[in-house]
């Protein structure tokens, strides 16, 4: 027991500050993506580099959907203008899925408008997390925030064990044929009202699996999400952010 004791006084306060401080990111990470319209030379080479068909052209403008995109930083590489640019915000998360897509011009994250949301789950939020053919990255990355670094249960946010206790369901994975009855069932069983976040491009679009005759492309023609959080994986940062948004606590 004394040995455990002075252990944890040797390892002190291991939780990061976020979101109280911003967070520490590396710099090769890949948040929001901006275009700048004065150095884009219409060339077309972000959009054919793009196996997702995530960065189109529209009216003249460059439009990346963050709901498709992997954040690979192909279509940046290829645009030898710089026009097209990946930066480091990481507020990502959105609650309509509109706002997932991205071009220029100064951009602000979305406050919330449930008012149901916000009545039942102000001030804590009870999940239970469906995996419905994912590869285990945005699964592996969500099981982060509840590991000493990132104590998502300081904010009132756990996991349960059963969809009876949820407030919320976080979905992963393109959604294959072979889970799509599980997901169906995980849904209705959870009491009303219940919420659905789609954490990751699988669940948002289908990911890199859109094209698949196995999978349904993701869980919007099958459940309406209240929140989308794209990425591939989505950093726990940019998860925890907008699960913290969405409650208003961010």
């Amino acid at each position: 027991m004394l040995k455990a004791l002075k252990a944890r006084l040797f390892q002190g306060y291991r939780t990061g500050k976020f979101p109280a401080q911003p967070p520490v990111l590396p710099d090769r990470f890949a948040g929001r993506p901006v275009w700048n319209k004065e150095l884009c030379r219409d060339c077309g080479k972000c959009v054919s580099a793009c196996s997702l068909s995530a960065v189109t052209r529209e009216n003249g403008r460059t439009v990346i959907d963050t709901g498709k995109c992997i954040f690979c930083k192909e279509c940046a590489e290829k645009c030898s203008a710089g026009a097209l640019t990946f930066t480091q915000e990481y507020r990502l998360g959105a609650m309509t899925r509109e706002r997932l897509l991205a071009s220029e011009g100064i951009y602000e994250p979305e406050r919330p408008t449930d008012r149901e949301f916000l009545k039942f789950c102000g001030k804590s939020l009870k999940i239970r997390q469906i995996s419905a053919g994912g590869c285990a990255a945005c699964e592996l990355d969500f099981n982060v925030l509840g590991t000493l670094a990132w104590d998502m249960g300081r904010f009132g946010i756990q996991v349960v064990a059963s969809p009876r206790h949820a407030d919320c369901i976080l979905i992963t994975g393109p959604v294959s044929k072979n889970m799509l009855l599980a997901l169906k069932k995980g849904y209705e069983a959870a009491p009303r009202p219940v919420w659905v976040i789609a954490c990751g491009a699988c669940a948002i679009s289908g990911g890199i699996y859109a094209d698949s005759p196995e999978v349904c492309g993701g869980i919007e023609e099958i459940i309406k999400p209240d929140l989308y959080v794209p990425g591939c994986p989505p950093h726990p940062t940019t998860l925890l952010e907008a699960m913290l948004r969405l409650m208003d606590r961010a």
